[in-house]
């Protein structure tokens, strides 16, 4: 859930781009899109060849153990770190009063369970067949259907306004927060200066979101303690981290405030509107099943982060013999990937609002659960509408 990314929707181990981490405590059911997204973008599932482990590895021996970890952590407050009178003298540039920002340093409390969270491995590699399971569930399903039956005006004001199609807003707030049971208990404050000031290796990422914090605080006129989140800072139905926050979130319901937190009306055109300037592109299609008419080169597929932006379009991948199911523009780019469901594997073009999908959290394995779950909830909605139709 997901800054301009970047996503979603903190660390959500692709932090969040917007902020996309679902719990601190994610349950044996549902795992938090933090540490599972982490592990796509770690293990790189789509690759077959030794690639995998050298980069997993690669990675394990630049994360800190919990231990090594907590031992690094100083005592007092957090207004006494070396980093903090730097931190100081940057918002003072922001129009911030010193004695007022040692007082917020002040009132921040180190939490331990975030470090030992956040430091955590990543869990197995997981592929397709994994994580779908995680999120396409029938539960899941039917609490989206009745999240979209409950505000039905607001998706639809927000789908007409802003051209996102009503399920796939339905589908991220599921996956982000099971439409809203699951948000966080940290406070924001907590998390951003715990991982800001204790946690080495993403340090400066998170300072930068405690600044943004400390702006968005000011421009809200809200109570700096107040406002709650995941163990990453990611806020609301949406799980928006403070820089998308400022970045997207709207005052849908016009009453003077963004409330992301409680007002499902401004969450829902929040969501609309980081699609929308994400350059959500309204009636296009979001993945095409291929098939290959030439021998295929292992290079091709999908891998990592950089390997979610399209660089070739679909006429350079028809060259190669990848001829899409569907009947594309020739011009628009896509990437090919390479999913694994069991023995089975699956390969399909993402096109550009695949794309668009993944910055708000920057996973494959994320986006297309996203489409999937909005697929099939589209589909039980639209059964339970014609249903209500036929009892009339």
């Amino acid at each position: 859930m997901k800054s301009k990314f970047l996503v979603p929707m903190a660390v959500a181990a692709g932090v969040l781009l917007t902020g996309c981490v679902i719990t601190e405590k994610p349950t044996a059911e549902v795992k938090s899109t933090e540490q599972i997204v982490t592990s796509e973008n770690v293990a790189n599932t789509a690759t077959k060849d030794g690639v995998v482990k050298q980069e997993r590895k690669a990675k394990a021996t630049k994360r800190m153990t919990q231990e090594e970890l907590l031992a690094s952590v100083r005592g007092g407050s957090y207004a006494d770190y070396p980093r903090a009178q730097q931190f100081i003298e940057e918002m003072k540039a922001e129009g911030f009063e010193e004695a007022y920002l040692r007082e917020v340093l002040g009132k921040a409390k180190r939490q331990t369970s975030i470090l030992k969270a956040i430091s955590r491995p990543a869990e197995g590699t997981l592929n397709w067949g994994q994580y779908r399971k995680i999120f396409l569930k029938e539960k899941r399903i039917n609490q989206g259907v009745e999240f979209w039956q409950e505000n039905r005006q607001a998706l639809l004001d927000a789908e007409k306004k802003y051209g996102v199609p009503a399920e796939i807003i339905v589908s991220i707030i599921g996956v982000e927060t099971r439409y809203g049971r699951i948000t966080g208990s940290y406070r924001v404050l907590d998390a951003l200066t715990t991982l800001g000031f204790d946690y080495p290796r993403r340090s400066e990422f998170f300072l930068g979101q405690l600044k943004e914090y400390l702006l968005l605080v000011r421009e809200e006129q809200v109570e700096i303690t107040s406002l709650k989140g995941s163990y990453a800072g990611a806020m609301g139905y949406g799980q928006f981290i403070p820089s998308s926050y400022r970045n997207f979130a709207i005052d849908f319901d016009e009453d003077g405030k963004r409330d992301i937190w409680k007002n499902k009306r401004d969450a829902i055109g929040s969501v609309a509107n980081y699609f929308a300037e994400h350059k959500w592109k309204p009636g296009e299609p979001v993945i095409s099943a291929v098939s290959f008419q030439k021998e295929r080169d292992e290079n091709w597929y999908s891998v990592g982060r950089k390997g979610l932006i399209p660089k070739h379009t679909l006429g350079e991948w028809q060259a190669r013999g990848v001829q899409p199911q569907l009947d594309l523009d020739a011009e628009g780019k896509a990437i090919l990937m390479r999913l694994v469901m069991g023995e089975d594997e699956q390969y399909w073009l993402g096109l550009h609002n695949f794309y668009v999908i993944t910055r708000y959290n920057h996973s494959k394995l994320y986006a297309m659960a996203v489409y999937r779950l909005s697929e099939q909830i589209k589909a039980a909605y639209e059964k339970a509408e014609s249903g209500q139709i036929a009892k009339k």
